[in-house]
């Protein structure tokens, strides 16, 4: 079970790609990836999130072979070097989410939330480990053109439920699952803020909540930046996220993040 004491956990991502959106994130190799793990953890990482296939906007699937090639052994790297804090598999293919299991993974992050591969729910429920399901519309290859809603809180917060609903009905404990309304996924600027200011009411549906915003366009669009200067950007926005309920923090610079949350713990969930 995912749940907050004061602040969120802080979940450091790991890219193990060579195109991901924020090339800083990127590592090449299994030496590369457990350095950038060690000092995560150093930096105070609840969660390790590693991942195989880029989904930025117009990014398509990679082969099963690649992502496996990329992700396990990174996984077993970080085992084997004695890094013990929990490591979520960022995957939409279940025989991907399997294999990094069984070699000492816990949660799962489906970006398609369960509808790309219907392996997935069956392997959550026969794991009892915990499951990210998030909200996209389309895939990354259509996600950003012209995506368009009636009440992107409601119809978010609407498709999650049901998602949420499905995993359960299929044995999947209700504690286990993590919604994350997938900021940046087929999203507007005028979305992303408005699903960002109305976060307490997923944090008001009984699961826990992710929020995975470090250093997306949106945040760009509004300071006028790449992404190798949205640092601040970021930490404000997962500070409000942090404020109105998220209880995991999906962050590619977990030292800031945790500095930052130490100062709000401080001043707004302390006694």
């Amino acid at each position: 079970m995912i749940h907050r004491v004061f602040r969120p956990l802080v979940m450091g991502i790991i890219n193990c790609t060579p195109d991901s959106f924020y090339s800083s994130s990127r590592k090449q190799g299994v030496d590369e990836a457990l350095q950038q793990a060690s000092a995560m953890v150093k930096d105070g990482a609840d969660i390790l999130d590693i991942g195989g296939e880029s989904t930025r906007p117009g990014s398509s699937y990679v082969s099963l072979d690649e992502e496996m090639d990329r992700v396990l052994p990174v996984i077993e790297a970080i085992r084997a070097a004695g890094i013990r804090v929990p490591i979520s598999v960022d995957t939409r293919k279940a025989a991907v989410a399997r294999a990094a299991l069984d070699l000492g993974a816990h949660i799962i992050n489906d970006i398609s939330a369960f509808r790309d591969d219907q392996d997935m729910i069956p392997l959550a429920a026969e794991k009892d480990c915990p499951v990210c399901l998030m909200h996209m519309q389309g895939s990354p290859e259509t996600m950003q053109k012209k995506p368009d809603y009636g009440s992107v809180v409601d119809e978010v917060l609407d498709f999650l439920l049901t998602r949420a609903a499905a995993a359960e009905k299929a044995g999947v404990k209700k504690e286990n699952i993590i919604i994350d309304p997938g900021i940046g996924f087929g999203k507007r600027l005028e979305d992303n803020l408005a699903l960002i200011r109305s976060l307490d009411r997923f944090a008001a549906t009984g699961y826990a909540v992710l929020m995975g915003l470090s250093r997306k366009s949106f945040i760009g669009t509004i300071l006028e930046t790449e992404a190798d200067d949205r640092l601040i950007g970021t930490l404000a926005a997962n500070g409000v996220s942090a404020a109105k309920g998220a209880d995991i923090l999906r962050v590619h610079d977990v030292k800031e993040t945790v500095q930052m949350l130490k100062i709000m713990e401080a001043l707004l969930w302390k006694d």
